[in-house]
């Protein structure tokens, strides 16, 4: 074990999530970021292991051991994010049965959808409270272009997987969509149609509000802003008036509730 894996804690926060509220972080994945997407807007920076294979990066038996610290867990929410995708944590039914015994707290997990076309994964989610599932593009080319996902990933089995698990689970679905540049109007339509077949719970319109790190910083998985001498690269945010525009225009389409982020936010 190096001295850099001497200090990780899977455990961090809490986090002040706009979506969420007072949230006490969770991290699956462990010091090497890890995920089946290498999104240009990533705060975690270039992802180091790019993969679609799930395996045992934490152990529950750890996870438990760190959640002692922060005990008694005043907090709104636990959430699954952190270091990469949660979802390619083998044992990630384990630890959302492990958490939610522990704290006593609804228990979310933001995926990015890629593995939702696998049964063990959508049993393995159906143990948490919310679900919180990526969905940044209406095509494969605007999916690859902005999600960049690893060889091997299927956009139409993204959909399926998602469509598939939004069937088989009676939890709370959230849609978080991150918007890196104004949608054109077809765009906006291929969206509202996907919304209105898939009828999520909520959807939830991001845009950057935080700096991209050029290289992997743990601290980024919080609220901890990075600085110019990290070697950031500031994104431009859309616009908050045009990002209003198109959630009236979804919520009018379809009848889903739909949340913008406040431009101040740094959080989940």
């Amino acid at each position: 074990m190096t001295a850099r894996q001497d200090y990780f804690c899977s455990v961090y926060g809490p986090v002040a999530s706009w979506r969420f509220g007072s949230s006490l972080g969770i991290d699956p994945i462990g010091l090497v970021s890890t995920c089946s997407f290498n999104c240009a807007y990533c705060q975690l920076g270039e992802i180091e292991q790019k993969t679609e294979q799930r395996r045992v990066f934490i152990t529950s038996e750890q996870i438990s051991r760190d959640l002692s610290a922060f005990a008694p867990w005043d907090v709104d929410i636990v959430t699954l994010s952190g270091s990469g995708e949660p979802t390619l944590a083998l044992n990630l039914g384990e630890i959302l049965a492990t958490v939610k015994e522990i704290t006593e707290r609804p228990v979310a997990v933001l995926t990015n959808s890629t593995l939702l076309g696998d049964a063990q994964v959508r049993q393995d989610l159906s143990k948490a409270d919310i679900v919180a599932a990526k969905i940044d593009a209406v095509s494969e080319a605007q999916w690859r272009r902005v999600n960049r996902p690893v060889p091997g990933l299927d956009w139409q089995e993204l959909w399926w997987g998602l469509r598939q698990f939004r069937q088989e689970w009676s939890g709370k679905l959230a849609i978080q969509t991150m918007v890196l540049a104004s949608w054109s109007p077809q765009e906006q339509d291929q969206y509202i149609d996907l919304m209105q077949q898939l009828q999520p719970d909520e959807i939830q319109l991001n845009t950057p509000t935080r700096p991209r790190a050029r290289q992997r910083q743990l601290e980024t998985r919080g609220n901890n802003p990075l600085t110019a001498a990290d070697g950031r690269q500031i994104l431009k945010p859309v616009n908050a008036e045009i990002l209003a525009i198109w959630a009236e225009k979804i919520a009018t389409a379809t009848g889903i509730t739909v949340r913008c982020v406040p431009l101040t936010a740094t959080g989940l």
